[in-house]
């Protein structure tokens, strides 16, 4: 149970940490709003990546099989623009900005789990 909730909470620092990262080095994102609209968007962000990123990797399986996985870069790029779309905030212009910002987001959800170590239980 606190393996499902720790898992939860590092996509969500993940996202919200992606979605500065990506408002501060890349051109064409940029939050217009303050740092609640940052924490709202990655906290939707989070929860996307948990819940609904595994049911649509399931779906496109067979793609992601045929394009030797690089279909999974477009299931994240769309739940990005999913993000700029709900949060009208952020403002993620052009097809540059939303790859760049997927990367980063991409990288931090593969590197953050890795700096977090798990508690380890002892059994007597």
């Amino acid at each position: 149970m606190i393996m499902v909730f720790r898992e939860l909470i590092l996509k969500i620092i993940a996202g919200i940490i992606g979605i500065w990262l990506a408002a501060q080095f890349i051109p064409g994102v940029e939050i217009t709003d303050s740092w609640q609209t940052l924490m709202w968007a990655g906290l939707v962000l989070g929860l996307i990546n948990y819940f609904i990123k595994p049911v649509l990797n399931l779906i496109t399986l067979p793609l992601r099989i045929i394009t030797l996985g690089l279909f999974s870069l477009v299931i994240n790029m769309g739940i990005i623009w999913l993000i700029d779309i709900i949060f009208p905030e952020i403002i993620i212009s052009g097809i540059a900005a939303l790859f760049w910002t997927t990367l980063i987001v991409w990288l931090l959800n593969i590197i953050i789990p890795k700096l977090i170590p798990k508690k380890k239980v002892i059994v007597e």
